[in-house]
């Protein structure tokens, strides 16, 4: 098995770099999923992941084809999962792939990077969402009006739009953005504990129905704050919203041999801010999931009659889970405003609160890898592979009629993954230990 599996990477490694596309890539999966099941050595595990990365890289540096980027995803999975893999190994690629194979594809391919800040977005949210769903067991069903907040506190200040009610030098400069940030994580948190001291009263399907309500009042706020004080800009959205300025990011990049342009410099850059953000995410995730907090939250998961037996404040603790998650929520709103220099109600949908909580559902509630990877499943399913399928459907079939586009399912498609997982994994892709363990006693 070693053998054969070593034979598979280092085929698709040649295919790669001779004749890179879809088709030497899914060659590249499936050489993926046999490394990932197959009884290999940990030696011999490792082996073939790092070649296999390799060897996504040289596709996507060459062909640009997304289904490379799958591959990395996949090996990320790999490392996460898979057991007696060396921490230095999983650390040593995982950091590869982050920060060399994923820019190296961006600089062929830019949608690659559009890609991966998007993915980093979702998954920063879906880990906030986490907190609320997964460890506090509180169903929210206005996530998105979080990430309105955010959006809005800084697309308000970050361009002309404040000039309309109040004085100033509008927009502000750029570097505020930063400020902003912080600004954010405190507007989201109070809007957390507004919509929360009502809502969080009460559980289950009823709190699932006032937080959806609740989360459209924020949008349609958002869309109708254009009189008679012109706040928001309504529909029409705010645009363009400043972006902080990177000449001394372009500066570190050339030090370090890295040539940018302007169709690449800024997309590096939020790329990697995104990264950091994610970092400190799920930092502040981990100590959160091992402090008393996240005990007191998962008691009251489990059960609130005995949580509130054993000394647990209910209200205090819902609310601190709601106001956490809405915080990390309203910081990503903010790198998103500036990311996209435009922010509109459209963005902030009851679909987008569902989209967040099917990557939370489908990467394992509670668990803190399994949000992130169900955030990039779901955010490239979303963007490259029902509109690649779409596209190819299109041009393949013409006389097929537009009203079977595959990309206008995608309700369908996330209603049909979540039906699935319910039926053959109700516990996740990456599921939490002790989700995992509940379901081996099942």
């Amino acid at each position: 098995m070693n053998a054969l599996a070593l034979a598979l990477s280092l085929g698709y490694l040649a295919l790669a770099f001779f004749t890179p596309g879809a088709l030497s890539n899914f060659f590249g999966l499936g050489a993926l999923l046999y490394t990932a099941f197959a009884r290999l050595t940990p030696n011999a595990r490792a082996l073939n992941l790092a070649l296999l990365t390799l060897a996504f890289t040289l596709g996507l540096q060459h062909s640009g084809n997304t289904l490379g980027l799958i591959g990395l995803v996949g090996v990320l999975v790999a490392l996460t999962t898979l057991p007696r893999i060396p921490t230095w190994i999983r650390v040593l690629l995982g950091l590869a792939i982050l920060l060399l194979s994923v820019p190296i594809a961006g600089f062929a391919n830019t949608f690659v990077f559009e890609l991966g800040i998007q993915i980093g977005i979702y998954a920063a949210m879906a880990l906030g969402l986490n907190v609320v769903v997964g460890m506090a067991g509180l169903l929210d069903l206005g996530y998105a009006a979080f990430f309105a907040v955010g959006a809005y506190t800084w697309a308000i200040f970050g361009s002309e739009q404040a000039r309309n009610f109040m004085r100033g030098n509008f927009p502000l400069p750029g570097e505020y953005m930063y400020l902003f940030m912080g600004i954010a994580i405190v507007t989201t948190a109070l809007t957390g504990l507004l919509i929360g001291l009502p809502a969080l009263r009460l559980r289950g399907d009823y709190l699932a129905i006032v937080t959806l309500g609740l989360g459209e009042v924020v949008r349609i706020l958002a869309n109708n704050l254009d009189h008679p004080i012109n706040f928001t800009n309504g529909p029409q959205g705010i645009t363009p919203v400043v972006r902080p300025p990177i000449g001394w990011f372009r500066n570190l990049m050339a030090h370090l041999g890295v040539r940018l342009d302007q169709t690449t410099d800024y997309q590096l850059f939020f790329y990697l801010l995104v990264l950091l953000m994610i970092g400190l995410v799920v930092l502040v995730n981990v100590n959160l999931a091992n402090s008393r907090f996240g005990r007191a939250w998962v008691a009251i998961r489990e059960d609130e009659t005995a949580a509130r037996s054993m000394g647990i404040p209910l209200l205090p603790t819902k609310l601190l889970a709601f106001m956490t998650g809405a915080a990390f929520s309203g910081v990503m709103g903010v790198i998103y405003a500036a990311q996209r220099t435009f922010v509109s109600p459209e963005s902030f949908t009851l679909l987008a609160s569902i989209t967040i909580l099917a990557m939370v559902i489908l990467g394992g509630m509670g668990s803190i890898p399994g949000a992130i990877l169900g955030a990039a499943a779901l955010t490239i399913l979303n963007l490259d592979v029902l509109k690649t399928f779409s596209e190819f459907v299109r041009t393949s079939f013409p006389q097929i009629p537009s009203q079977v586009d595959p990309a206008k399912y995608e309700r369908l498609v996330f209603g049909l993954i979540l039906v699935l997982m319910m039926i053959f994994r109700p516990e996740g892709l990456i599921p939490e230990r002790r989700h995992r363990a509940e379901m081996e006693e099942a």
